[in-house]
This record gives C-alpha cells, sequence and structure tokens, in this order.
C-alpha cells in the first residue's frame, strides 16, 4: 500500500470512529491532548505556564510504555508549554507512530523563540516518518507591537512571520504539513484581528483569511496555571472579530474546513453567552494528559481521573473507574465547565455530526 492510500485508510478508520461516536459511548478514546513539557521560553500575559518549573516529567521511556499500552489513537494533539523545548519531541512522536498503527494526525503549536534550524529539522525528521498529516500551528496573537507586548518577548512577531515562511517552504517537499496560524483573542488584543490580519499580509502577501484559527482565551488551573488572571474579552467584541473572519473565509471542500467553520460558529455563540453549546466528548472521544501522566477530562477541567504510573502505563483501569463514571455522569448532566476550546471542540462536533450542517 502506498503512502497516499495508507493515509486515507487511516482517516476513514478516524471518520468512521468518530461517526460510530455518534451513536455509542467508545470503548477506547481514540483522541489523546498530551502536554509533553511544562517549560516554556515565552513570557505570556494571558498565561503562567511559562513561571512553572516542572520536576518529574514523564521520561522517553515512560512515554514509550504509554505508546505500547495505548495504541488505539488516530489523533494526538502535542501542546506544552513549547513542544520543542524538549529535545526528545521527534523520539515522542516516533512512539506513537510506530504504536498507534491507525494514527492519522499529529498536531503541534510552536511559540516560533527556538533556533528555526533546529525546529525546521525536526518537523521534517517527524514528516519523514511517513505520518499521514502533520499539522503545525505558530501562535501569533497581534501585529509586531501587539504580539510581543503579550507574549513578553521583543522580535518574537517577526520571528512567526520568518517561521510561518520557512514552513511554507517545506510544505513544498512534503504534502502531509499543513500549517495555521493560531490567534488567540483576549482582553489585550480584542477587537484588533481585522487590523492585525493587514499587517500580516503586509509580510506574507500570499496569506488567506483560512490561514488563520481563532480560540478564546480561558482560565485552567492544570493547564494555563491563570485561574487568578483576568484575561477574558467582552463578549460583543470577541463574537465580532469572529464573525469578522468568518465572513471573509473561503469556501473549501473537505472535513477539516467544514469542521472549522461549524467550530467557530459555535465559537461565537459560546463568546456571546459564556455557556458550553453543545455537551462535550470528553472521557469518550478524548482525554487530556500533562506532562506528570496525570489524566483529566480536558486541559479546561481539572477532575483528575489518575495516573498512567500508577497503572503500568495502561488507561484501561482508569478508563473504567469510579472517578471516570463519575465525571461521565456530570457532563450527562450538563454540568461540566462552560469552556469551548479546539482541543476538546472538533471531536464533539464530529461525535454529533449534525451540528455540521
Amino acid at each position: 500500500m502506498t503512502q497516499n492510500n495508507r493515509g486515507t485508510a487511516r482517516f476513514v478508520g478516524l471518520g468512521m470512529t468518530a461517526l460510530k461516536n455518534n451513536f455509542i459511548s467508545l470503548s477506547k478514546p481514540y483522541k489523546l491532548t498530551f502536554s509533553i513539557s511544562y517549560w516554556c521560553n515565552s513570557r505570556c500575559l494571558t498565561c503562567n505556564i511559562w513561571q512553572i518549573r516542572p520536576k518529574g516529567e514523564l521520561t522517553l521511556d515512560e512515554i514509550k510504555e504509554f505508546a505500547k499500552a495505548n495504541s488505539q489513537f488516530k489523533w494526538i494533539e502535542i501542546t506544552g508549554g513549547e513542544p520543542f523545548m524538549r529535545g526528545d519531541v521527534v523520539e515522542i512522536v516516533k512512539a506513537f507512530k510506530e504504536n498507534c498503527k491507525d494514527l492519522y494526525i499529529v498536531t503541534i503549536p510552536t511559540n516560533s523563540l527556538i533556533n528555526h534550524d533546529v525546529v525546521l529539522r525536526k518537523i521534517e525528521e517527524i514528516l519523514d516518518t511517513g505520518l499521514p498529516r502533520l499539522s503545525v500551528t505558530v501562535s501569533l496573537d497581534g501585529d509586531r507591537e501587539l504580539h510581543d507586548m503579550i507574549r513578553g518577548v521583543p522580535g518574537n512577531y517577526d520571528k512567526c512571520i520568518d517561521m510561518w515562511k520557512r514552513l511554507q517552504e517545506l510544505k513544498k517537499t512534503h504534502s502531509n504539513l499543513f500549517t495555521v496560524f493560531g490567534y488567540t483573542i483576549s482582553k489585550f488584543n480584542q477587537g484588533q484581528f481585522e487590523k492585525v490580519y493587514q499587517n500580516v499580509k503586509l509580510d506574507i502577501p500570499n496569506i488567506r483569511y483560512n490561514d488563520f484559527h481563532l480560540n478564546v482565551g480561558q482560565v485552567s488551573d492544570i493547564y494555563y496555571s491563570n485561574k487568578e488572571m483576568e484575561i477574558s474579552p467582552q463578549k460583543e467584541i470577541v463574537a465580532s472579530d469572529i464573525r469578522w473572519l468568518l465572513k471573509h473565509r473561503e469556501f473549501e471542500l473537505g472535513a477539516i474546513p467544514i469542521i472549522e467553520n461549524a467550530y467557530l460558529k459555535k465559537l461565537v455563540k459560546y463568546s456571546e453567552t459564556g455557556k458550553l453549546p453543545m455537551k462535550s466528548k470528553s472521557l469518550d472521544a478524548s482525554l487530556f494528559m500533562d506532562s506528570y501522566g496525570n489524566v483529566y477530562p480536558s486541559i479546561m477541567w481539572g477532575r483528575k481521573i489518575g495516573n498512567i504510573r500508577e497503572t503500568k502505563y495502561s488507561l484501561a483501569d482508569l478508563w473504567n473507574n469510579a472517578e471516570a463514571a463519575e465525571v461521565r455522569k456530570l457532563i450527562k448532566e450538563g454540568k461540566e465547565p462552560d469552556a469551548w476550546t479546539a482541543c476538546e471542540a472538533y471531536q464533539t462536533l464530529v461525535g454529533n455530526v449534525t451540528s455540521l450542517i
């Protein structure tokens, strides 16, 4: 079977699992959101991860054991901190690629602050494993002055632009690479997206509206460590930013553009009401695991299910324990936290396929 055929087969497999999840709860999750490290070299106004000095994070050998024991994943969202601060990030992806035979997509963000030659080399090594789809998100929260202010690092904007351009060059030789700018709306950049887009276009003339993915700034004690911070934008302003992007996005065929459009429409609703637009698929289709091996329903919900070190790296016992059952009961009753993030939204949308219409 050719690489393209394998990629198509895995995409179909992912789609069939998501479709199945419309009718029944899954016995195993197909999506993993995994913070491989909390080390970060940004100094963001919206997040306190960079102030963490983590100790006792999962080793590469432990991650390999986890990948061996849980080979069902079709979709892995790697996050941080800054994932590329972990020198063995390529080996981590390889561990999942080698053990998860139906793995279709890996996503990974970068703040563009690490030496670009090093990062691009690592990205190319991941692409050369034959992974059907690698999606790299370049974090960008403003134009030159605004982004550097929010991220707390002078010169960060220019590094983001350079990273984007170099990734586009890499795409010419690697059809399995996909890229997007990740723009998080907070009180610091609310109402600025149209201006930011026009300024980015001066540096990247061929940039498209579809090249931007929007998030709304959130608070989470288990992920962003920012529970005491006030970062939320005003409802009507953030909704206006999202509507502006929706109005200008080009129509594209394909599952990903359709899901992204549905995500943005629900994000408008969430921004206006502050309420979760639909019940999530947490602890059904997906889970969040931090860099210490702690398992949670999502990055926004600090309801710890257990730790994989306590179960010889297998999820099975945690997935079926009493705490997991209680979380699922709370979700069914509509008592989960009100948060609409891409980490949970995509699998929720495809697990409720009528929401895409």
